[in-house]
């Protein structure tokens, strides 16, 4: 039996992402800019995709300042169109897609019985049908090479009902998205996918910070802080170790798994 610790490369190496390429939905912003900047600085090259063309080249300015090779790619990933030609222009670039980042998403509070039925079907559409129709199209890209890793962005709503807000389309999608990727890791695990999921706790994004301006947002701060043991809100940068493992060697024997970065919401 060969002693794998003393063969393997050094941990730090098993981080590194250097020859690998990605693709970040919903990266022009938030927590996906955080996700594009993390990637690029462990080495790879990484396609910025959202549907604001001029939000996705300015983060793909900040990352070209840093010497990380990236791009540009406008498309709505409810629309199969759009995101195979997102991933065909990875493949044009790069000749190859290894890790695919399926962020893309959107919040909103509604109370339940007054839910039009515009409302969830916009949700479902974009936070879930859009993580399936991009997990689709980059698994073709990896199957082809037999190995790919595939992170998407869930919640820890879809884990635990967070109060106070009024969300149950939200909740229902990011938790389809939680049992959509534990679906694929384990058809597609044979065949060299790992498919992964990073559920965020309440997380300062601007968005969220201007939320918090509002009156609705002022009410729902001091619950949020007392419901999450660590009395805080998260940052997008403490999301980004996790994404830098599961995108690199170092997860290699994970699949189908969700990570929950939440301050300790869920333990409750």
């Amino acid at each position: 039996m060969t002693d794998s610790i003393l063969t393997a490369p050094s941990i730090l190496t098993r981080f590194e992402l250097d020859g690998r390429t990605a693709l970040v939905t919903g990266g022009g912003q938030g927590i996906g800019r955080a996700y594009a900047h993390a990637l690029g600085e462990a080495g790879a090259a990484v396609a910025v995709v959202d549907i604001s063309l001029p939000h996705a080249q300015e983060v793909v300015d900040e990352l070209k300042a840093k010497g990380v090779d990236a791009i540009a790619i406008q498309a709505d990933v409810t629309k199969t169109s759009d995101v195979q030609a997102a991933v065909d222009a990875v493949l044009a670039k790069w000749g190859k897609l290894t890790i695919g980042v399926n962020n893309a998403g959107i919040g909103q509070w509604v109370p339940a019985e007054d839910m039009p039925e515009s409302d969830w079907d916009r949700m479902l559409d974009l936070n879930l049908k859009g993580v399936f129709l991009c997990s689709q199209a980059e698994a073709r890209a990896m199957l082809k090479s037999g190995y790919g890793k595939m992170i998407n962005t869930a919640s820890m709503t879809g884990t635990a009902v967070v109060r106070p807000q009024p969300q149950a389309h939200y909740n229902a999608a990011k938790a389809g998205v939680i049992q959509l990727s534990r679906s694929l890791a384990a058809e597609w695990a044979p065949r060299g996918i790992r498919v992964n999921t990073i559920s965020p706790g309440f997380t300062r994004t601007k968005l969220v910070d201007d939320l918090l301006e509002t009156p609705a947002g002022k009410e729902v701060l001091p619950q949020w802080l007392a419901n999450t043991p660590m009395h805080c809100l998260g940052d997008v940068t403490d999301l980004q170790g996790a994404i830098v493992y599961l995108a690199s060697g170092a997860s290699d024997f994970m699949t189908g798994n969700d990570l929950i970065i939440d301050g300790g919401y869920c333990v409750w």
